[in-house]
């Protein structure tokens, strides 16, 4: 059995009681600090649920470019489109060691037929994926990249201790990722918001004072 993990911050954290149950389908497996769990192309067989520690799923190109799509913590899985039988979609990466419940195909179909709550709350998630995918492609398309910025700061953002703090400790380069643009770029638009007091850095996180604006 695996110990029930503090849910993640995303809307794809499984219940307590569903992870105990789906747990007796599946084994642990410890992951190294920037281990690649899943190749984007790689065939399907297995689903993933993190126990502890955080991955990164991003999409890249043969150039080395990199679009990070989320990063998922304890109680959040992936690998969900085993379901289908189709290659994986996106690329997963620890960002720190990790433990993970790892779901065989086989067992996984079994573990569905005879708990169809899970297949409602996935099909649930699916659906909150899609739209939250729908989102980032209306902010690549129709954003600059100033606006692609101040629309993830105020997504990540959580009230703790009375402030509003972006909880993970972005890189430029993690934010870059994130809103397909060059860390350069994202350097000076941190800059600015920096000097223009809606946001600063604390304790290696960054805090914003108040909304940044919606055109700069």
């Amino acid at each position: 059995m695996v110990a029930n993990p503090s849910p993640g911050p995303g809307a794809s954290a499984l219940p307590p009681e569903i992870l105990a149950r789906l747990a007796q389908r599946g084994n642990i497996r410890s992951y190294p600090r920037h281990t690649v769990l899943i190749h984007e192309g790689d065939d399907t067989n297995s689903l993933f649920v993190i126990v502890t520690g955080r991955v990164r799923v991003y999409l890249g190109d043969s150039d080395g470019r990199e679009v990070t799509l989320a990063t998922q913590g304890p109680g959040e899985y992936f690998g969900e489109l085993v379901l289908d039988g189709g290659p994986r979609s996106a690329s997963v990466m620890t960002l720190e060691s990790t433990q993970c419940l790892v779901v065989q195909h086989a067992e996984l179909q079994q573990f569905l037929a005879s708990n169809p709550e899970f297949t409602l709350l996935l099909v649930r998630d699916m659906m909150r994926r899609t739209r939250r995918l729908t989102e980032s492609v209306r902010s690549l398309a129709l954003l600059d990249v100033y606006g692609r910025v101040a629309r993830v700061l105020l997504e990540l953002a959580k009230d703790i201790d009375g402030k509003h703090v972006v909880p993970e400790r972005l890189t430029q380069q993690d934010l870059a990722n994130r809103v397909g643009a060059s860390r350069e770029m994202v350097s000076r638009i941190l800059r600015d918001l920096d000097r223009g007091g809606y946001i600063r850095q604390e304790g290696g996180r960054i805090v914003i004072n108040r909304p940044p604006p919606a055109r700069w």
